[in-house]
């Protein structure tokens, strides 16, 4: 992080907090601690900002605000607004928790999963070229391209599931894990 005064300023103390402490989780989930401070700054925001405010609010450099913002406008965490009579860009943050993320895990499965899913394609189409394969290893291969293929699977049905629905079996928590071992016997919920 590029800071010019090391201080924010003009943020109450509990935005200020959380600006922080989301700008630490962004290193954990592999999100530059800038871009992670400025979508928590707009998330908290009363109204849109110019990139002006942000690295002012934050102590930042005007080009790092540049180019986190747009690292922000390619996950669509946040948006250009028009502000009348004022052709500055104004950027305000997606504040529906869902559509974030929801956002996120597009931009996860495009840049994680999407790749993984390709190259165990690649590999599975060539089981049987240049030779025998030794059936650990094609055992070991049909595993993952099983798994990676469930999971994509089950991202696309979860994707088109309302929100409201997902809450709600988010809340069930524990109890569909034994409605699980209870449906399905005590050997299927093991993984057995």
């Amino acid at each position: 992080m590029t800071e010019i005064t090391g201080e924010s300023h003009q943020l109450h103390p509990a935005v200020q907090e959380f600006v922080l402490r989301w700008g630490d989780l962004g290193g954990q989930w592999g999100v530059n601690r800038s871009v992670a401070q400025i979508q928590a700054l707009l998330l908290l925001s009363e109204r849109a900002l110019t990139a002006e405010e942000i690295a002012d609010k934050l102590g930042l450099a005007r080009s790092n605000v540049s180019n986190s913002v747009k690292e922000l406008l390619n996950w669509k965490l946040i948006r250009r607004v028009p502000v009348l009579g004022d052709r500055r860009d104004f950027y305000e943050a997606e504040r529906d928790m869902w559509q974030m993320a929801s956002k996120v895990a597009q931009g996860r499965k495009e840049r994680e999963i999407d790749p993984m899913l390709a190259a165990i394609d690649a590999a599975m189409a060539q089981v049987d070229a240049g030779g025998p394969l030794p059936p650990e290893v094609r055992r070991q291969l049909s595993d993952m391209h099983g798994f990676i293929h469930t999971v994509e699977g089950w991202y696309r049905q979860m994707i088109a599931v309302p929100p409201a629905q997902i809450m709600r079996l988010i809340k069930l928590g524990g109890k569909v894990v034994g409605l699980l071992k209870f449906v399905g016997g005590r050997g299927d919920a093991e993984g057995n």
